[in-house]
C-alpha cells in the first residue's frame, strides 16, 4: 500500500505493478480455465469409450497433451491373466500398447505388500532402479514421476504413471487432489469396460468347453474374409465330428460325454496356431477357421488332429478309458469376387466343409476328407 504522500512517480509504480499482478491472475485463471475444459472433455471422452483398446488409447493418446507430460503408462493388477487371455481371444493387439503394463501382485506397485489404508501418490524424482517396471519405453531424460494407485471400493486394481522431463513437476510436497480425482475417473472407466469385455466374451464362448461358439466364428468368419479380400490369403474351414458320439454318452452318461467333449476341444486346440479359431457349432461339432492356410496345409493340420483323438484313449474322472475319433471335412475358400457378398461365401465355406465330413462319415469315420467341387 502506497504511504500518504507519496509522490506521482510511485504512484504510477504502485499502479503498474496492481496492473501486473491483475494481468498475471487474469492469465492463470484463463489457463486454468483451459485446462478445466480440457479435461472434462477428456473425462467424457473415456467415459464414452466402449472397449478397452478405445478407453487405454485414449488414455495414452490423450492425457499426455492435456497434462504437458512426457510419458503416461497404466499398470493393471491381472493375478491369474484373466484381463489378458480376455482382450486377445477378443481380439486386442498388445503390441499396440506398449505403455500397458500387466503385474502379479499389488506389491508390485510400488505402493506396499498390502495396504492397510488406501494409498496416496508417490511423487518424486525419477530412479531407474524403482520405476523402469512401471515406465517401459521412458524417455531419455526422464526426471520426476508420479504413481498414481487407481482404487475401486478401496481395492487397487492398478496404477496410472506419469512423466516428466521436468525435474520441479512431481515432488513429495505437490498436492494430490487433481490427480487423485483423475485416477478415480480412470479407474471406474476400466472397472466397467473390463467387466463389458468379460461378459462380451462369456457370450461369445461355449461354456462347457471354453472354446468360441457359433456366434463368434460366424462373425469371425466374416471379417477374416474381407482381411483375406484385400490381402490376397487363402481361408480354410474345418468341420469335425465326433464319432458315434451317442454311443459315448449312452455308454458313460452324459457326464462323461461332457469329459470326451471338453478333452476333444483340448486336444484340437493343442494343434492350431494362435491365429487360428477354434468354435463349438452344438452338439458334437466342432468348426475351426484356419487364416492364411490353402487346402494342403489344412488338410495336414486336420490330420494331426485326427491322429491326436485317436491315437491315445480317452481317460474319464471314472478311471474309464475310452477310444474317440474324430471325422474332418476340409475346405478352402477360393471366392476373391468382390461383387458376391461376403455373408453368402462365408455360409457357402462353411456348407462345403460340411458337404466334406459327410463325405469323411461316409467312408467309414476316423478320416479326414478335403471338399472338391467337381
Amino acid at each position: 500500500m502506497t504511504e500518504p504522500g507519496a509522490s506521482p512517480r510511485e504512484l504510477e509504480a504502485e499502479n503498474e505493478s496492481l496492473r501486473a499482478r491483475m494481468n498475471y491472475l487474469m492469465e492463470q485463471a484463463e489457463r486454468n480455465h483451459s485446462i478445466m475444459c480440457r479435461h472434462q472433455a477428456f473425462d467424457l471422452e473415456i467415459v464414452g469409450a466402449a472397449t478397452f483398446p478405445e478407453l487405454v488409447g485414449t488414455i495414452f493418446r490423450t492425457l499426455p497433451i492435456i497434462s504437458d507430460l512426457d510419458i503416461v503408462t497404466l499398470c493393471l493388477v491381472d493375478p491369474e491373466a484373466d484381463i489378458q487371455t480376455v482382450m486377445q481371444r477378443l481380439g486386442v493387439d498388445f503390441t499396440v500398447l506398449p505403455h500397458l503394463v500387466f503385474v502379479d501382485n499389488v506389491s508390485a506397485l510400488g505402493f506396499g505388500p498390502s495396504p492397510a489404508t488406501p494409498p496416496k501418490p508417490l511423487m518424486g524424482p525419477w530412479v531407474p532402479r524403482m520405476h523402469q517396471a512401471m515406465f517401459p519405453q521412458a524417455p531419455a531424460g526422464l526426471q520426476s514421476v508420479a504413481l498414481v494407485p487407481l482404487l475401486r471400493n478401496k481395492r487397487i486394481i492398478g496404477s496410472l504413471n506419469l512423466g516428466s522431463l521436468d525435474p520441479a513437476r512431481f515432488t513429495p510436497a505437490l498436492g494430490t487432489d487433481f490427480i487423485e480425482h483423475m485416477a478415480s475417473i480412470i479407474a471406474i472407466c476400466l472397472e466397467n469396460v473390463i467387466s463389458n469385455e468379460m461378459l462380451k466374451y462369456i457370450g461369445l464362448t461355449d461354456s462347457l468347453t471354453g472354446v468360441y461358439n457359433r456366434r463368434y466364428i460366424d462373425r469371425r468368419l466374416l471379417e477374416e474374409i474381407g482381411r483375406a479380400r484385400r490381402q490376397a490369403y487363402r481361408i480354410s474351414c474345418m468341420y469335425i465330428d465326433i464319432d458315434h458320439f451317442k454311443a459315448v454318452n449312452d455308454s458313460v452318461g452324459h457326464q462323461g460325454g461332457d469329459e470326451v467333449l471338453r478333452e476333444v476341444a483340448a486336444r484340437i486346440k493343442t494343434e492350431l496356431r494362435a491365429s487360428d479359431a477354434l468354435g463349438r457349432f452344438g452338439g458334437e461339432e466342432f468348426v475351426v477357421l484356419l487364416v492364411d492356410a490353402d487346402v494342403e496345409s489344412a488338410a495336414i493340420c486336420a490330420q494331426r488332429i485326427r491322429a491326436s483323438v485317436a491315437d491315445t484313449p480317452f481317460e474319464l474322472s471314472t478311471g474309464e478309458k475310452l477310444p474317440i475319433s474324430v471325422s474332418i471335412g476340409v475346405a478352402t475358400l477360393d471366392d476373391f469376387e468382390r461383387d458376391h457378398a461376403i455373408e453368402g461365401v462365408a455360409q457357402q465355406l462353411v456348407a462345403q466343409a460340411d458337404s466334406a465330413l459327410y463325405q469323411a462319415k461316409e467312408a467309414g469315420r476316423n478320416k479326414v476328407v478335403s471338399f472338391d467341387e467337381e
